[in-house]
């Protein structure tokens, strides 16, 4: 019993850390993304399934 008056506060100031770096993320706005969303749903780059072999840009051209 006597590590739990070690163990409860140790565990309050992780958490308590944990807290604040989320609310320093928040305050600092690394979430906010206003355009990105609204430009990746018109990019194909990024689609789910493969691009056809005579639009891939990756290789070098024939000619």
């Amino acid at each position: 019993m006597n590590v739990l008056a070690y163990l409860i506060p140790v565990s309050l100031l992780l958490g308590g850390l944990g807290l604040a770096a989320f609310v320093f993320t928040l305050k600092s706005r690394q979430y906010d993304d206003p355009e990105g969303d609204s430009r990746r749903i018109l990019n194909d780059v990024w689609d789910t399934r493969p691009r056809p072999d005579d639009v891939r840009t990756d290789r070098p051209s024939d000619n």
